[in-house]
């Protein structure tokens, strides 16, 4: 069985920056243990599938390790597929169903948006061991899917050096550590080892949390994001509620077919 695969560079405009995901059109689903194999053998932060459904696609998203609920850059990747390198869609609209409910997908010259469920973080119990994984005490720590460990300053999210082995004994799914921005309204970084990634270069997902904190902070609507991570990557975020807007750009690294067994 031959299946395409594209791996497109997400939230960015240049080639090897952004964050990698890898998008494979399927005809029909394939067993599961297929999917997490091809996703591990491919050891991207995100290997993303779909599959035509109605108006629309559904959309699974997989890590080398595990299948996830909700993912910004694969989606984002899997439209710029659609539209740009496949052209299967006319329009500038593209909806995709998934275990995080109906996302849609609009195509702005070279912008992709997404509209993305809220995930407001909230007071929480902190794990004791929390400072001792990050390397350095957050100013406040709050709680949604992941925690959300807020710093004084870019520099501090910058410098850290997490314990890898130390977060991923913690019980929550993942870490975002954020700060205001010296040249946009916020910075982050995103880490989730138990998944089977250590550091995400940028996550479209910590972004439900993150727009709706800083949104408060800053008292404004509308933000511009920097995830800091060693590739880096650029958002345009909108709060809208129980919604969020998170916009990127998308560049093509590599299409090819993969090989495997009938």
């Amino acid at each position: 069985m031959r299946i395409p695969i594209y791996q497109v560079d997400a939230f960015t405009g240049e080639l090897f920056r952004g964050n990698p995901a890898a998008i494979c059109p399927l005809d029909r689903w394939l067993p599961d243990q297929v999917l997490q194999s091809i996703a591990a053998e491919n050891n991207l932060s995100e290997t993303a599938y779909y599959v035509p459904e109605g108006d629309g696609y559904r959309l699974r998203w997989f890590t080398p390790g595990v299948e996830v609920d909700l993912c910004g850059h694969a989606t984002l990747a899997s439209a710029h597929v659609i539209f740009s390198i496949r052209r299967e869609q006319s329009g500038s609209r593209v909806s995709f169903f998934s275990k995080s409910g109906e996302l849609t997908v609009e195509r702005e010259n070279d912008l992709y948006a997404l509209d993305f469920p809220a995930r407001p973080a909230a007071e929480c119990a902190v794990d004791a061991g929390l400072t001792a994984a990050l390397g350095a005490a957050p100013k406040l720590v709050l709680g949604a899917r992941d925690y959300l460990c807020v710093f004084d300053s870019e520099e501090e999210v910058r410098a850290l050096a997490p314990n890898m082995e130390k977060l991923a004994a913690i019980d929550r799914f993942a870490f975002i550590v954020t700060a205001a921005g010296r040249d946009c309204d916020f910075v982050s970084r995103f880490f989730a080892p138990a998944k089977g990634v250590p550091e995400d270069p940028v996550t479209g997902s910590a972004h439900c949390t993150l727009i709706p904190y800083w949104s408060r902070r800053l008292n404004k609507t509308k933000l511009h994001a920097r995830q800091i991570s060693r590739r880096g990557g650029e958002l345009w975020c909108e709060a809208r509620g129980e919604r969020v807007r998170i916009a990127g750009r998308a560049v093509k690294f590599l299409e090819g077919h993969i090989e495997i067994p009938d």
